[in-house]
Order: C-alpha cells, then structure tokens, then sequence
C-alpha cells in the first residue's frame, strides 16, 4: 500500500474513533513547517483528522508523548511504527503508562528517510534511509489493537556491531580522545534524554542542581559524565528507536555508546531485544544465581 493509501485509512479512522466516542484524542503526525519535516499533532475533534500525514519523515516516535496524559483518564488512539510500538512496551514494563488506557493503530515501516540530508536537497530528490533505518529488524508492531496494512520484511535480522566493534579496535588513548571530542559538541540541551522513551523517571538527577552528583557547566568532562550516566541508565532498556540521535543538535553519533552496552549485554547474558514484550525482566532489572561476576 502506498503513502497516500496509508495516510487516507489514517484520517479515516482517526474520524471514526472519534465520531465514535470510543477515545478522546489521537496522537499521528502532521505536516511540518519544511517538507522534510513532521510533527507530532494531538487531535481531539474529528474534522481535525485531515491534519495527519504519513510520509518518509514521520519520524518521531508517538509513545514518548503518553507520559503527558499519564495522570488523566483519557483514553488516547495512537499510530505506532515498529520501534515507537517497543517504546510502548518499555513504559508499560516502566508502569508509566496503562494499557487499557490507549487504543493502538499499527503501522508497518519501510522506513524514514534522512531528513539531516533532505535540508541540503530539494522536495522530490532521491534520499537514503535515516541511518537507524537501514538496519531496522522490527519494522512491524510488535503490540497493537488492530494493523492498518500488510506486515513489511525486516532488512535485517541481526544487529550490526561492525560501528562498535570498530570503536573496541582503538587503544584506550583513542577511544577517550573519540569521545572526547563528540563530548565537547554537547550543549546539553537534554533533547536526547527528553525524547528517549528510557528516559522516564519522573525527576532526573540532571534537573537536580543541589544534588552533589552533576554540575550545570557545560564541558567536555561533565558532558561525558551526563553522556555515560544516561547511557549506563538505558542500558538492556533501549529500544533502538534512534531517537537521541535524531534530535541531537550537535550530532552526537549518541547510539554507538547505546549499541556498545547492547553488545556487552549480549554476550554477559545473551541475546535480549528491549520492548518486544512486557513478558519478563531486561536483564540488568533483576538477578540470578549464575549470573557472570567477572567483575568480583
């Protein structure tokens, strides 16, 4: 099914649910200020459903926006992607969010395109894949109420480790003076904790000034220390939507330090993909017996 399809059987059962009464507001997106750009769009009356698009640049991933109604006893539709439906699953195995709270419209992906490139071409160019993209291996919901087409196939099955493992090749002098460059960039504009769907506690220490623990100056040491903090926080919880990494002002190839934790999880634990279920725990969110301690 192509684009425009899609985005008629979204308007159309946006105006349904709402006509009905069976929610009160549905989360999609809508077009943006550029044609590379789409938004997130909250929409409570149903003529308002013509607003919503779906395109190459859709994306931002819905769920993340559920934390601003957690309090309320609204019951919200929302269009989800493959990665936006893991993120659903890591707040509701966070308690963040309810699920009879949400009525869930899966969309099968076949991917965004870049939209830092779009900015240097113009409407109607060819563009590649956004990065995250290219090496997607759930482009299909994995929890939905009902699939608005036809599953996709995933590019990939495994995950490529080829970036990481390139970084692993460095000497230690090399891999601290990478970071330390990439960190410097940093502004520390936390769009990359805002956006991440991990990212859910309900104060951050980053936020607490008087805590000891962080300072508000931004340099490359304590860049690196927010960086590593954040990273160590989602660990065995990221659900590689790449979301950090789209929003990042500075370019931060933020998901290189994601993936390396990813890998290590990996092989201390075995083979664990955040989100595809609430069934069970991530694997640093509970203990075994057997689990490795080679670091006693």
């Amino acid at each position: 099914m192509n684009q425009e399809a899609i985005q008629t059987k979204m308007r159309q059962r946006a105006k349904e649910l709402l006509n009905s009464g069976a929610v009160t507001m549905v989360l999609g997106w809508e077009a943006g200020t550029f044609w590379y750009q789409s938004t997130p769009i909250l929409i409570r009356q149903a003529e308002d459903a013509d607003k919503l698009v779906w395109n190459d640049f859709c994306q931002n991933n819905l769920s993340k926006y559920l934390l601003d109604f957690r309090f309320t006893n609204e019951k919200i539709a929302l269009f989800l992607k493959g990665c936006d439906s893991r993120a659903f699953n890591r707040l509701l195995q966070d308690k963040q969010i309810e699920r009879e709270k949400t009525y869930i419209i899966g969309i099968p992906c076949e991917g965004m395109k870049d939209h830092r490139l779009a900015q240097s071409k113009n409407e109607g160019d060819d563009l590649p894949l956004a990065k995250i993209c290219q090496s997607c291996r759930y482009p299909n919901p994995v929890i939905y109420d009902e699939l608005l087409t036809e599953e996709v196939t995933p590019r990939q099955k495994i995950v490529d480790f080829s970036d990481v493992e390139a970084i692993e090749q460095m000497s230690a002098d090399e891999r601290y003076e990478f970071w330390q460059k990439e960190h410097t960039k940093c502004i520390r504009c936390y769009a990359c904790r805002n956006v991440c769907p991990a990212c859910n506690c309900r104060k951050c220490i980053f936020d607490q000034a008087t805590s000891g623990w962080n300072s508000k100056d931004v340099n490359a040491s304590e860049n690196q220390f927010y960086a590593m903090t954040r990273a160590i926080h989602i660990a065995g919880r990221c659900i590689e939507c790449g979301q950090c990494e789209y929003v990042c002002p500075a370019n931060i190839p933020i998901m290189l330090m994601n993936k390396k934790l990813i890998k290590d999880i990996d092989l201390l634990f075995g083979d664990y993909d955040a989100g595809l279920s609430i069934e069970g725990q991530p694997p640093l969110g509970h203990f075994e017996k057997d689990d490795p301690e080679e670091f006693m």
